[in-house]
């Protein structure tokens, strides 16, 4: 069965075909108004010493910082939240890294790195649709952010899918984490095209880290997920 990132399936622009197969699909799960996604703690972290911030590949991005619990704007995200640390998730997929696995993304400057999810208890939030679970979606208007034009969503209700039911039976924990990353030189396209700060180390430095995690997605399997509508629409409208 198909599957599409979490939580949104674009109805507004679909054609009567895409309308037609949107039931071989898959639903994110929402969590509006009804409490976060289970937010992961960290089993185990790997014991090197502190990587230098001039010696990082990899650094989360500040539009990242939502899927992590130290930062207030994870409390209205409604994805994966990471209790584990910046630094600490920093320091494991910096030590793991291996440039030959990179993957090619939507455009050059994204590329796609898969890591065995054994440090956090991260499950997955994408649920194929069935007639058992059906009566469980919704949908709403929704933007990430205040400058993003709304598009249409459809989405699994958490509670609805929890009724009577533990939560470990309807959302495993995966097996991957799907690092999205964007090159240095696209966030500082990005940002300067939205009026945006560049990225700074914790010495007020400018970052230089080559790749910038801007998503993380837990799921169950190491190749990519078909990207969100609302993703997919940003996206299309490039930097400016």
């Amino acid at each position: 069965m198909k599957r599409v990132p979490l939580r949104q399936l674009l109805l507004c622009t679909a054609s009567s075909s895409t309308v037609s197969s949107i039931r071989s699909l898959s639903a994110f799960v929402s969590t509006t108004s009804r409490g976060n996604l289970p937010k992961t703690t960290s089993h185990h972290i790997h014991s090197s010493t502190k990587i230098m911030a001039s010696n990082k590949n990899l650094v989360v991005d500040p539009f990242c910082f939502r899927q992590f619990n130290e930062h207030d704007s994870s409390a209205g995200y409604q994805g994966t939240v990471f209790n584990v640390s910046i630094e600490k998730f920093e320091q494991v997929v910096n030590e793991r890294f291996d440039p030959s696995n990179l993957q090619d993304g939507y455009a050059p400057f994204c590329k796609h790195i898969f890591i065995e999810n054994d440090f956090t208890d991260a499950r997955v939030c994408v649920l194929p649709i069935t007639k058992e679970n059906e009566h469980c979606l919704r949908s709403k208007y929704e933007a990430r952010n205040g400058k993003e034009l709304p598009i249409l969503s459809r989405y699994f209700d958490k509670e609805l899918l929890l009724k009577g039911k533990d939560e470990s039976e309807v959302f495993p924990v995966a097996k991957y984490l799907d690092l999205i990353l964007y090159s240095r030189e696209q966030i500082i396209k990005e940002n300067a095209a939205m009026g945006k700060e560049a990225a700074t180390t914790e010495e007020g430095e400018a970052e230089t880290a080559p790749w910038g995690i801007v998503s993380i997605k837990a799921q169950d399997i190491p190749k990519e997920l078909p990207m969100t509508p609302i993703t997919a629409m940003r996206n299309a409208l490039g930097k400016d």
